[in-house]
């Protein structure tokens, strides 16, 4: 209906406004302002500033989240869960790009319990991807000396990175760098022949 698409045009509006101006530094006025309504009228849709930044950052991740549920949730094999978590990562900063960059940046000016609930969405997309690393140990496509743990904070941390280039440079092509960020987790940044030749060599040098 018209009050949803108006608020939507609300949240949009007020992650532009934080993202180009941070919280503090922004006033209700200028998120008016971006909608192109009085001041007085923004109060339809946020009381105040604090309510639309909670507003803006659940908008942000909310969606990321659930499509890690789903990409967790199939039989896909490691590598295509994996190429697919990158994917919707990255595509989230190009279809709701101030709003994520938002929450990254900003979410820490919400009080304690609304930054809880966005901890919470935060710490379950991290045990999915948690779990996916996993899956690719069992299965014998990592080695099992991984920390899992950190191979998820390590890859949500590339994610966001690029992620936050993605926002400031709308003319990135979205697929390269998915296939980039793909391949070096998967295959690391050593060369494969420097790999087997080291292989080889230490074989000789054990049966010398």
């Amino acid at each position: 209906n018209r009050y949803r698409n108006q608020r939507q045009l609300a949240i949009r509006s007020a992650a532009s406004v934080f993202a180009e101006k941070g919280f503090h530094g922004s006033s209700t006025k200028d998120i008016a302002q971006k909608m192109g309504i009085q001041q007085g009228s923004l109060y339809y849709y946020f009381r105040s500033k604090e309510e639309a930044l909670g507003e803006v950052c659940l908008f942000g991740i909310k969606e990321y989240v659930e499509r890690m549920r789903v990409i967790a949730a199939t039989n896909q094999p490691f590598e295509a869960k994996l190429m697919a978590t990158i994917t919707s990562h990255l595509s989230s900063y190009r279809e709701r790009n101030e709003a994520l960059k938002v929450h990254n940046d900003e979410r820490f000016y919400l009080p304690r319990d609304k930054r809880a609930k966005l901890k919470e969405l935060g710490s379950e997309y991290r045990q999915q991807l948690e779990e996916i690393f996993k899956e690719g140990v069992s299965v014998g496509v990592l080695r099992d000396s991984i920390d899992c743990h950190f191979a998820a904070q390590a890859m949500i941390g590339l994610c966001n990175g690029w992620g936050d280039m993605i926002v400031r440079d709308r003319n990135l092509d979205l697929f390269d760098l998915i296939q980039k960020c793909t391949d070096l987790v998967l295959n690391g940044l050593i060369e494969r022949r420097r790999k087997k030749r080291k292989i080889n060599n230490d074989f000789k040098n054990n049966n010398l």
